[in-house]
């Protein structure tokens, strides 16, 4: 509440929560019933955390007619009061996040996903830092064929990529300015942005932090603030995996190191290989990647970023320092010891991918899995298992899996499924330009 009585102007908020495919579900409210929104929540029914990408009911889900689509509870999540700089009226987000009545988690939530792998990490007696890279498009989408958009310091179009430039950035000045000065009001902790293959295609990392909900909060924040900020300058901005056949998609790269009690990072022995629990670790998240990759490439889309030799992993295969490897763990110093998990596109939920990371990693360290050699050189000619090719493959992976249920509950995992299937369904009448079309806002 302290945020809203600094900000007087402010006349509406809005709730938002998460639903499986990482769209923002919620309601406008009066700035006036804040306190009421604060002490006893808003309610909505717990199928719509389980809507697909149209924002549909899914056909046979139990959670519509045969529970009379009954409500869940909402209540703020820790994050509080929030700006919404991308609209023109001063306006408050407060994010939130499902309960059943009774006070208990509601196991369909993605955020509550995540914090039940966090529990378990704290009842190990460890911390999990985490960091995020976001990759996306800057397009301009008024006509029939995508298109980077005209610069507005040149009027000109970037019409290829352009890796690292500088001019590329700073074409775009006054809308990376903006976006670091939202990032400041909403105490997302945006670091550096670079330039990346595709015309228009842009990074932005996202700090570390030893709150793994709050850096998948900023994660989630990010994407939406980016999209809206976008529209302001008169062009769209997209995280989809694959907006362009002939470039390389977007990801979402993450970074993870894991502290014991006393704040050590536990994949440090001093020494330049890590520990023996980072290689743990890296075991269990080789061991997840084929179930979880419906959770790292959820959309028909995704699967056409998972190419060989276009920058995103298709072997499952661990490396250091090398970037064709789905794990590779980066060159620093030993007390920076950290795991990269490059896998996720740009179009992710990401409580749910990164529980998918550190529920697997942590699967790793309590089984004490050995990982094979680390691959040296181009991991796309190293004869890799390879993650599946297909979304129909992912689906059948990741239902089958044994790992799965001791990462995510049981109730998620069903509905995820359903929303998934509905999706393949649907999905397969559309055109390219079609799926495009309801992919390029929506993830």
């Amino acid at each position: 509440m302290d945020w809203l009585r600094e900000h007087p102007e402010v006349r509406t908020i809005r709730v938002a929560a998460a639903d499986l495919n990482g769209v923002a579900r919620g309601k406008r409210i009066p700035a006036r019933f804040a306190e009421k929104l604060v002490t006893e929540g808003t309610r909505f029914p717990f199928s719509v955390m389980n809507l697909d990408i149209w924002g549909e009911d899914i056909e046979d889900s139990p959670l519509v007619f045969e529970t009379g689509d009954a409500d869940g509870v909402l209540m703020p999540t820790e994050r509080g009061f929030l700006p919404m700089p991308w609209l023109s009226a001063p306006t408050g987000l407060l994010p939130i996040w499902m309960f059943h009545q009774d006070g208990r988690p509601y196991d369909g939530d993605p955020r509550q996903a995540l914090a039940r792998v966090m529990d378990r990490y704290k009842a190990a007696g460890l911390t999990a830092v985490v960091a995020t890279e976001l990759e996306f498009f800057l397009i301009d989408d008024s006509g029939k064929t995508l298109r980077v958009p005209p610069s507005p310091r040149s009027g000109k179009r970037r019409t290829g990529g352009e890796i690292l430039s500088l001019r590329a950035l700073d074409a775009f000045d006054r809308f990376f300015s903006d976006l670091y000065d939202a990032c400041e009001a909403m105490d997302i902790p945006a670091d550096t942005a670079m330039s990346e293959a595709g015309p228009g295609q842009f990074e932005i990392n996202l700090m570390h932090q030893g709150d793994a909900l709050k850096a998948a909060d900023d994660t989630w924040l990010f994407k939406m603030l980016v999209k809206g900020l976008a529209r302001n300058h008169g062009f769209a901005a997209s995280f989809m995996a694959k907006p362009y056949d002939h470039f390389s998609g977007n990801g979402m790269h993450m970074h993870f190191s894991i502290l014991d009690g006393a704040g050590a990072n536990i994949f440090n022995d001093g020494g330049p290989g890590g520990s023996e629990r980072l290689r743990n670790a890296v075991a269990g998240c080789l061991a997840a990647l084929g179930p979880s990759t419906l959770v790292f490439a959820p959309h028909e889309n995704s699967y056409d970023r998972l190419v060989p030799d276009a920058h995103a992993p298709t072997g499952i295969g661990w490396a250091y320092e090398n970037r064709t490897a789905a794990i590779r763990i980066p060159a620093s110093g030993p007390a920076a010891r950290r795991i990269e998990h490059r896998v996720a596109g740009g179009d992710v939920n990401p409580y749910l991918s990164i529980a998918a990371v550190l529920g697997a990693a942590l699967i790793g360290i309590e089984d004490g899995m050995i990982p094979p050699e680390p691959i040296i050189g181009n991991a796309y000619a190293a004869g890799l298992p390879q993650l599946p090719t297909t979304w129909e493959g992912a689906l059948e992976a990741f239902t089958t899996s044994p790992l799965m249920p001791r990462i995510f509950p049981r109730e998620m995992i069903d509905n995820f499924v359903m929303t998934k299937r509905q999706e393949i369904h649907y999905m397969g009448e559309l055109t390219p330009e079609e799926q495009t079309e309801i992919y390029l806002d929506t993830v």
